[in-house]
């Protein structure tokens, strides 16, 4: 069930009729309920995974926190008779325990994800048509990425002792399966949602009226927007298009994801914010970064900030990191010491191009980002001596120029999610270098592109007001906070005319597929 189809919306409606009605103390139930609900009508076949991650997580975690409370209540009892020595030898047995508890979980689970990340979709899954190999006709698991990475965040964060283990199975179900998540995240942490996803809530008008709001700026900038322009991406990734048409690919496909990724959070936030639950942002204006880091601390920031809590960080200040700094800072001075940051990137830019699936590109996506922000972190005393040299860090010219510099970057980068075939890739790369057709922009190749000079206009004033929404979302103020000051008759012609154009410049075309999220193939 798609966010952006009619059974979605019928079923959201259902939904917040049940939740307000019924009484608070069973919230969470209906959610839990709404939440297997929306899974099971996403694939029967699927529930059996999701089950299993919630069960062994479940499992674990408490055995680890039962193991942790017996540990104090023993050195409690027997604080008088044990030596220092002692002590310690007998923690260092507790949490040898829960460690093999904690990596039989980490490794069964990551490793149904990587089974399921290579075998049940291309190449493997092409050969679903083979008797032996039927089982591979099971495709991708709906929301596996997400789900997974929220539990095993949560297994990680009980090990550590930052989460104490939930002792209600079904409290922990409705975590990992809540439905507005499986879709495309936010991954949240457990510490983040648990106040509010299972605390009782009374209708507020107020808050359901922004969540709504947020839920109809969703469908905008899918449907509108990135829905429409998906036509003219199909259409530029033909092989006679090089050069310049290659540009106006990777500036095409930035609106598509930023519209599709960007719509698709929305409406899950703002699903949540109608049924009171708060959900961590996962954007904050992406295109007004600076810089390829700066853009990955604003862009998918729950992914982001999962893979440093749980790959970069634990790497780079693991005890063999700790030595192998020591060893190579003789030899090497400052560049030894950052060994295990440069390996501990590696590593979490693997994990985060794996994560989007397993196949050479996405691998090489990781990568390039990885080589591109590293040598860009190294190069930044060099930077800041220049910017101090000419003072061009504080002229607007100059911060326009890195913004427009950083948009332009990432737009080649990410193009790589667009050719499986990496020497494609190259050969669109290399084609900039020498292919100067700048005339395909006046003649009449755009118009070529399944896009009619209407659908030019629509986008064209889209992206207008997608970006006078973020440009004006600065300062750490919603632009929604903003928008409630504007007088209440004009606010409600505004939203009338949004819901209008969804309505009437959305894309329901011949052959349009609403479930088609970008991410939902993560």
């Amino acid at each position: 069930m798609s966010f952006t189809s009619i059974d979605f919306l019928a079923f959201f409606g259902i939904l917040i009729i049940l939740y307000y009605a019924l009484p608070k103390k069973i919230q969470w139930i209906v959610l839990l309920v709404a939440s297997y609900t929306f899974y099971t009508l996403a694939g029967l076949k699927y529930i059996g995974f999701i089950l299993f991650t919630t069960i062994t997580t479940y499992l674990v975690t408490r055995h680890m926190d039962e193991n942790l409370q017996r540990q104090d209540l023993y050195l409690k009892k027997h604080k008088a008779e044990m030596s220092k020595e002692e002590k310690k030898a007998y923690k260092k047995e507790v949490k040898s325990r829960n460690r093999l508890w904690f990596v039989i979980t980490i490794v069964v689970n990551f490793g149904i994800l990587f089974f399921c990340k290579a075998c049940l979709v291309d190449p493997l899954h092409s050969m679903s048509g083979s008797p032996v190999f039927s089982f591979l006709s099971v495709g991708l698991p709906f929301g596996i990425s997400f789900y997974m990475f929220q539990s095993m965040g949560y297994v990680i964060d009980v090990y550590r002792g930052k989460a104490q283990a939930e002792r209600n199975f079904f409290r922990l179900a409705l975590f990992v399966s809540f439905f507005p998540q499986l879709v495309q995240g936010p991954i949240s942490k457990w510490e983040q949602l648990k106040d509010s996803l299972f605390s009782p809530h009374a209708f507020d008008r107020r808050q359901v009226a922004f969540g709504l709001q947020r839920v109809l700026w969703g469908f905008f900038k899918k449907l509108v927007i990135a829905d429409r322009i998906a036509v003219a991406i199909g259409t530029l990734k033909g092989t006679e298009y090089t050069g310049v048409s290659f540009f106006v690919l990777t500036v095409f496909y930035a609106v598509q994801i930023y519209g599709d990724f960007t719509g698709g959070i929305d409406i899950a936030i703002g699903v949540g914010e109608t049924l009171g639950v708060k959900m961590p942002e996962n954007f904050i204006r992406p295109f007004f970064s600076k810089n390829i880091a700066e853009y990955w601390r604003r862009w998918h920031i729950s992914l982001n900030e999962w893979m440093k809590s749980y790959i970069f960080y634990p790497i780079t200040v693991s005890g063999p990191m700790l030595k192998l700094a020591l060893k190579t800072r003789a030899k090497l001075g400052r560049f030894g010491m950052r060994i295990p940051v440069y390996i501990g990137s590696l590593l979490t830019w693997l994990g985060t191009g794996v994560w989007h699936g397993f196949n050479f590109h996405f691998i090489l996506w990781g990568l390039i980002n990885c080589v591109v922000i590293v040598i860009s972190e190294e190069l930044n005393p060099a930077y800041e001596r220049f910017h101090d040299r000419f003072s061009w860090s504080n002229k607007r010219g100059y911060n326009v120029f890195q913004i427009i510099r950083m948009f332009v970057l990432m737009n080649l980068i990410r193009a790589t999610d667009l050719f499986n075939d990496v020497g494609d890739y190259f050969r669109r790369i290399g084609s900039l270098a020498w292919q100067f057709n700048f005339h395909v922009l006046w003649d009449g190749t755009l118009m070529n592109l399944g896009l009619t000079a209407a659908d030019y206009i629509i986008l064209i004033c889209g992206i207008i007001i997608m970006f006078l929404v973020s440009f004006f979302s600065r300062d750490n103020v919603s632009f929604r906070v903003k928008f409630q000051k504007v007088p209440r008759v004009l606010r409600y012609v505004l939203l009338f005319l949004l819901l209008l154009s969804v309505i009437l410049f959305g894309s329901y075309g011949i052959g349009y597929d609403a479930s088609s999220f970008i991410y939902n193939q993560f």
